[in-house]
């Protein structure tokens, strides 16, 4: 297993290829369907100042935050998918979610030096590895809010690295 420890720079995302096993430590940030459109949209707006927190080589993961825990959304979902590149381009280096994701995004992952990163389906799993957790932006929208959350030793396996997907070898289009 590989740790990363976020923020992540260029350098450690450049060493990571498809199908390496990774636990990833530090502060990772929420989002899905809900209010990534919203954080693209103050990006393209270069409302930069708006965002309460650094883009730069952080993780995101598409999920909701409830008690009962979390575990990734599918991410080819067309309000997530969509948002990958711009968020890639902004400095995001690690999108956790599910699911096969397109070419087109494959190739803006590659360009921007970002991956993709798959987990197991357990939430029960994933939710054990959180330490805390707090609403930072679109508060009003509930568990689908962004929440920075602090984590130790998240699971999960590169699906998409340096221009390459996990699912090549097992989905044909």
């Amino acid at each position: 297993m590989k740790k990363l420890e976020t923020p992540v720079n260029n350098a450690e995302i450049k060493k990571l290829k498809v199908g390496d096993k990774i636990l990833i430590s530090g502060t990772i940030y929420t989002g899905r369907d809900a209010v990534l459109p919203k954080l693209v949209q103050l990006i393209k707006a270069n409302r930069f100042s708006e965002i309460p927190f650094d883009l730069n080589g952080i993780a995101i993961m598409h999920t909701a935050v409830s008690d009962a825990g979390i575990a990734p959304t599918t991410s080819n979902k067309e309000e997530i998918e969509h948002s990958i590149p711009i968020l890639s381009k902004a400095g995001v280096k690690i999108h956790i979610g599910k699911g096969k994701l397109s070419d087109e995004t494959k190739n803006h992952l590659n360009k921007y030096n970002s991956i993709f990163v798959v987990t197991p389906p357990v939430a029960a799993l994933l939710s054990s590895s959180i330490k805390s957790k707090k609403v930072v932006l679109f508060e009003g929208e509930g568990m689908e809010a962004i929440f920075s959350l602090e984590l130790e030793n998240i699971p999960g396996i590169v699906a998409i690295a340096d221009g390459k997907s996990i699912y090549s070898d097992v989905c044909k289009d």
